[in-house]
């Protein structure tokens, strides 16, 4: 699946755009041109506008994956499991991509086939939530973006995730917890703050 995922993404933004030196050897060029007048192929081979939910969707799952990424950075030793997971999801997300960037309408069996999304992710990450969940205290209150660097980025993955799937955004939010408490960093907790009144009455 990965040098699948690998060859559709290089046919998506590279393939047919080579040029030619003298000694005729190919220099790859990351721009293809192809979508200056609007649009876009998924990797059935259909253009589509590049307002089209499917790239809108292949945005936000890359920059969620980023945004994984940069959260990893910031992870203590002690959540190397944690750390792992996250990698995988990211390699998940990517043939997540490639399923995405393959919509059933132009597609043919063969495609649809290899692009297939497997639906054992899910008990997988269900799995995962659960043995983190074991870790945490109750939690009784909403918890503020908080807790650290590495904390505070995964809340900023799992804002990004929900604007594609909710699961996976549950996930980011235990993590979140469990690494703030692995750093000893304290999670702030929302409380209805009170009107300050200003001497004299004024609010």
């Amino acid at each position: 699946m990965r040098d699948f995922v690998y060859k559709c993404f290089h046919q998506f933004f590279i393939s047919r755009h080579y040029i030619s030196t003298s000694s005729k050897a190919f220099i790859p060029r990351i721009y293809t041109r192809t979508g200056d007048k609007g649009t876009s192929s998924t990797f059935s081979g259909e253009r589509r506008n590049k307002d089209d939910s499917i790239f809108e969707a292949l945005g936000t799952t890359d920059e969620l994956t980023s945004t994984i990424g940069f959260a990893r950075e910031f992870l203590p030793e002690t959540c190397e499991n944690i750390n792992k997971q996250l990698q995988e999801i990211q390699c998940i997300l990517q043939d997540l991509a490639s399923a995405v960037a393959t919509p059933k309408s132009s597609s043919n069996e063969r495609q649809a086939e290899r692009t297939k999304f497997p639906i054992a992710h899910v008990d997988t990450l269900e799995t995962w939530i659960d043995d983190h969940t074991k870790m945490l205290p109750p939690l009784n209150n909403f918890i503020l973006p908080s807790g650290g660097p590495g904390s505070s980025a995964l809340h900023m993955a799992r804002t990004i995730c929900r604007r594609a799937e909710r699961r996976l955004s549950d996930y980011l939010f235990t993590v979140a917890r469990v690494t703030s408490i692995a750093t000893g960093r304290e999670e702030f907790v929302y409380r209805k703050l009170k009107p300050k009144v200003k001497s004299g009455g004024d609010v």
